[in-house]
């Protein structure tokens, strides 16, 4: 098993937020929740792309990165993702560029093929070639990064004569790049075949799943030999939903209620995907013991993040699936209960902390007599010299 020296830690952010509430304040919450992270120290923020069904409501990541940039100072920010048949690749690669030099190189491109097939459907893209046309698209994207030679393509689906990008990545060589996995081996594929980043957004659990966390990195892999590319696990995402509290039990109550409502109402009747035959309040229930959401303590959360290391033989991302499960207190408590108790775990920061804590112990009896003596010989001194008693 490979595990990186410091693992990095983020969100990805749809996002999701029940209709019937203020979408502006749903935003600005968006929005408050990355300050937070950046506060926190947490590496990255990933923001999605969706333009229907009522739940996911940020249209363009792109435009709502640019105002999380002016209230972060550190953090990277990244689309999870830009659904890039919907776009002409060249309009794609501009805007990440402008993003990439007004954050001073805090720009991540992550990409995908489209998730909604309502969206598909609205702008009239077949839903059986969109991961052809990802591939496709992001191979002119990465030469557009790369190159300032006139680049001419004539696709079924777009047209570029004599392109070249004015403004060049502020990251150099390039800006990182990252492709969304979901279920089949698509997603690593594009990415071994350009050489990018892997954001898996489904842990493979039980039998249903045709192919394992090992057995699509090693996809990937095969993809990345075959065209002379490298992929690298430090540069591997899992995006998996979590909650932390005080105790267990708490967690699982604080979410409780909506969790089971967006697993239900969202993905089950708005979506028509398979949800849990239970009652929405035992939703929550189902997948903790199924272990596909981590809702616990810190101390749960390092076992479950050290498991899906076994698992996978080794990853270099740990990203946390935002929803809006538990009051705006509760939500910002977890992330810091993570910032606190699981991040350093994984970062290496811990290291010199317990050592001098140990090194002390180890020598208490011998540091106590030392001290002892210091304090005998002040008075010893004071004393000796006649100094006030009282």
């Amino acid at each position: 098993m490979t595990q990186p020296a410091r693992m990095k830690f983020g969100i990805f952010m749809a996002p999701f937020h029940r209709p019937g509430e203020n979408p502006t304040l749903a935003l600005e919450r968006d929005l408050e929740l990355i300050e937070w992270l950046d506060t926190l120290g947490f590496d990255e923020a990933y923001v999605g792309e969706h333009h229907s069904a009522g739940w996911e409501t940020i249209c363009s990541p792109e435009v709502f990165l640019a105002s999380a940039i002016a209230r972060t100072k550190r953090i990277m920010l990244g689309t999870g993702v830009v659904s890039l048949p919907y776009h002409n690749p060249y309009m794609v690669a501009n805007r990440m560029v402008l993003l990439d030099h007004l954050s001073r190189g805090r720009a991540i491109l992550g990409v995908g093929p489209g998730a909604l097939a309502s969206d598909a459907l609205m702008f009239g893209i077949n839903p059986e070639r969109q991961r052809e046309m990802m591939d496709e698209a992001l191979g002119v994207i990465i030469r557009l990064f790369e190159s300032t030679v006139p680049l001419t393509v004539k696709s079924d689906w777009f047209e570029l004569n004599e392109a070249i990008l004015q403004l060049r990545p502020y990251q150099q060589p390039s800006m990182p790049i990252a492709v969304a996995s979901v279920q089949s081996p698509a997603g690593v594929q594009v990415a071994g075949k350009h050489g990018a980043g892997v954001l898996s957004l489904s842990i493979p659990r039980d039998t249903v799943r045709k192919t394992t966390l090992k057995e699509l990195w090693a996809i990937g892999e095969e993809t990345a030999e075959k065209h002379g590319k490298t992929l690298r696990r430090e540069d591997w995402s899992l995006v998996v939903s979590v909650h932390l509290a005080e105790s267990r039990q708490e967690a699982i109550e604080q979410v409780r209620r909506a969790s089971g409502r967006e697993t239900l109402e969202y993905f089950g009747q708005t979506l028509g995907h398979p949800a849990p035959d239970v009652a929405p309040d035992k939703v929550v229930d189902f997948m903790v013991e199924r272990n596909l959401w981590m809702i616990g303590t810190p101390d749960d959360c390092i076992a479950y993040i050290e498991e899906l290391q076994e698992m996978s033989g080794g990853f270099g991302g740990f990203m946390i699936r935002t929803s809006d499960w538990g009051t705006r207190e509760q939500i910002l408590h977890s992330y810091e209960l993570l910032a606190r108790y699981v991040m350093p775990h994984f970062q290496g920061t811990l290291a010199g902390i317990h050592a001098s804590q140990q090194w002390a112990s180890e020598r208490k009896v011998s540091l106590q007599e030392n001290r002892l003596a210091g304090l005998r010989r002040a008075d010893s001194a004071y004393y000796g010299k006649g100094g006030s008693q009282g």
